[in-house]
């Protein structure tokens, strides 16, 4: 069975350590936080599922669940003892799939984890995000928070290629077939003026992640 992985913040570590062992005995992967502060947004697209609690300290699940609606397609689902409808409808609101309701029982909690893992037929919105940028894989476009980054064709597929091999070293025939297949009638040597142009663009933001590996090409660090 392919690896189920889901996240599950809360403050409190009693409750953190109930449900990761619940949640294993069916065979998942779970990582646990106790805070909404030591969250790396550029790991959550590994999440099939996030359980998240409400009241919790510096950041609540209300403002946590905001800010990384738009990062993840998995469902999130809040824990909390909050049962008035209000917040209910809040949650719902911006972005929340499911409540339950503390205290509760472990075969409610195991049902609605498997529920909604079955149902989960939502279009995924397939976002890459990586050094403080954001790839919309699905329009090809590339953002830094809200703002889109003006890429031509070539120099967005560069960097997609690039940033989903983070890490490896590309030389330019590697990326050039990539970019413009084995057919194309031009010299390798344009992607070093594309990769010019890329980091010309990206760095008015961060510092461009596009490294030179002399010698051999260019990688995403």
């Amino acid at each position: 069975m392919e690896d189920i992985n889901i996240l599950v913040i809360d403050d409190e570590i009693e409750i953190l350590n109930l449900i990761k062992n619940v949640l294993k005995k069916q065979d998942y992967k779970v990582t646990i936080k106790n805070n909404a502060i030591d969250i790396n947004k550029d790991e959550l697209i590994k999440f099939d599922l996030i359980l998240l609690d409400v009241m919790m300290p510096m950041i609540d699940g209300f403002t946590l669940c905001k800010s990384i609606r738009n990062e993840v397609d998995c469902p999130i689902i809040f824990l909390t003892a909050k049962t008035m409808e209000e917040d209910i409808l809040e949650g719902l609101s911006i972005g929340a799939d499911d409540y339950i309701k503390k205290p509760f029982s472990i075969l409610e909690l195991r049902a609605r984890v498997e529920a909604h893992l079955r149902r989960e037929h939502r279009e995924k919105q397939q976002i890459l995000s990586t050094n403080g940028l954001k790839f919309n894989l699905k329009s090809k476009e590339l953002y830094f928070y809200e703002k889109k980054i003006a890429l031509t064709k070539g120099e967005y597929k560069i960097c997609e290629y690039l940033a989903k091999h983070k890490g490896q070293v590309f030389t330019l025939e590697q990326i050039f077939i990539e970019v413009y297949g084995f057919d194309k009638e031009s010299d390798n040597s344009c992607i070093r003026e594309h990769i010019k142009n890329i980091r010309a663009k990206i760095n008015k933001y961060i510092e461009n992640p596009i490294e030179t590996v002399w010698g051999i090409g260019y990688k995403w660090i």
